[in-house]
C-alpha cells in the first residue's frame, strides 16, 4: 500500500469537515465513558443554568394542573400538641374541603401539619422541598412532592402557584416568605392576593413595630398594612381565602355586553 493510500485510510468526515492525518476522539465514545473523576463541567456556570432550567421546567410540570391552591409556612420545630400545629392542620383541611391545594416547604412542624391536613380534608397536599446541609426529607403526608436545589427556582413555584398565603409564628424563612410576598404585591410584582397572618399574638410586636416606626417614619404608606390580614379564627381565614378567589374567578369571566334596543340605534 503507497503512503498516499495510508494517508487517506486515516480520513475522518464530520458533516462537511474532512481530517486526514488529524487524529479526533469519537464524540459517542467521549459521551458513553465514564470519567475517572467528577467532571469539572458540573461546577461550571452553565451547567449550572440548564439545571436551574430543568428545575422550572419539572416544577411548572407538575404543579400546572393542581387548581386553586394556598401556600402555608410557619415553624419547623412545632410538633403536637403545639397550637400553632394543631391551628395549621385544622385550616389546611378547612380548606382542602372548599377545594384548595395544599403546597407548603414539604418538611416537618408547621408543613407537616398543613400536608397532614390536606389529606384529611381530601385535597391535594403538595411539598415543595428544598436541598439542606442537613437532611430534610419529605413529610409523610404530602401526595405531590419536588425536591429542589435552588431557593428562587421554589420561591417562584409557592408564588405562582397559591391563591393566598398564610404564614404561621416561624423565623428567618418564615419572615422572609411574608416579607418577600408583600414587597412583590407592594411593588405591583403580583397581583395583590391574600397574606394571612395567623396567630396575634405571636404578630403583635411585628404588627406593632411596623405601625408605629415603619410607618410613623414613612418608610411605608397606611394603604401596606392592608396588604396584611392578622387573625386566630380558623372560619375567617378560609372565608377571606375563598371570598378572594370566587372574586377573581367572576372577574376573569368575559364581560356580556347588552345588545343596544331598536329605539337606541335609531
Amino acid at each position: 500500500m503507497s503512503e498516499a493510500m495510508g494517508e487517506e485510510s486515516k480520513e475522518r468526515r464530520t458533516g462537511g469537515i474532512v481530517r486526514r492525518g488529524v487524529e479526533r476522539q469519537i464524540e459517542d465514545r467521549k459521551l458513553l465513558e465514564r470519567p475517572d473523576g467528577a467532571p469539572e463541567f458540573l461546577e461550571s456556570d452553565p451547567w449550572r443554568v440548564l439545571r436551574i432550567q430543568a428545575e422550572f421546567v419539572a416544577g411548572f410540570d407538575a404543579l400546572a394542573t393542581v387548581g386553586p391552591a394556598v401556600t402555608f409556612f410557619g415553624s419547623a420545630r412545632v410538633r403536637p400538641p403545639d397550637p400553632m400545629y394543631d391551628a395549621a392542620r385544622a385550616l389546611a383541611a378547612e380548606l382542602a374541603r372548599r377545594g384548595f391545594a395544599i403546597i407548603t416547604g414539604g418538611g416537618p412542624g408547621t408543613m407537616e401539619a398543613a400536608n397532614r391536613g390536606a389529606r384529611e380534608g381530601h385535597g391535594l397536599s403538595v411539598g415543595l422541598n428544598i436541598e439542606l446541609p442537613f437532611e430534610q426529607g419529605l413529610n409523610e403526608y404530602v401526595n405531590l412532592g419536588i425536591e429542589f436545589h435552588y431557593f428562587f427556582v421554589r420561591k417562584t413555584m409557592f408564588v405562582k402557584y397559591a391563591e393566598a398565603f398564610v404564614i404561621f409564628p416561624g423565623g428567618f424563612g418564615t419572615m422572609d416568605e411574608l416579607f418577600e410576598a408583600l414587597t412583590l404585591i407592594q411593588t405591583g410584582k403580583i397581583v395583590h392576593f391574600p397574606v394571612i397572618m395567623f396567630g396575634s399574638e405571636y404578630w403583635a410586636g411585628l404588627s406593632q413595630w411596623i405601625r408605629g416606626r415603619v410607618l410613623a417614619e414613612g418608610k411605608v404608606s397606611p394603604e401596606d398594612l392592608d396588604l396584611m390580614v392578622v387573625t386566630d379564627d380558623i372560619q375567617q381565614a378560609a372565608d377571606i381565602v375563598q371570598q378572594y378567589y370566587q372574586r377573581k374567578v367572576l372577574e376573569a369571566q368575559p364581560k356580556e355586553h347588552a345588545k343596544p334596543k331598536k329605539s337606541d340605534a335609531q
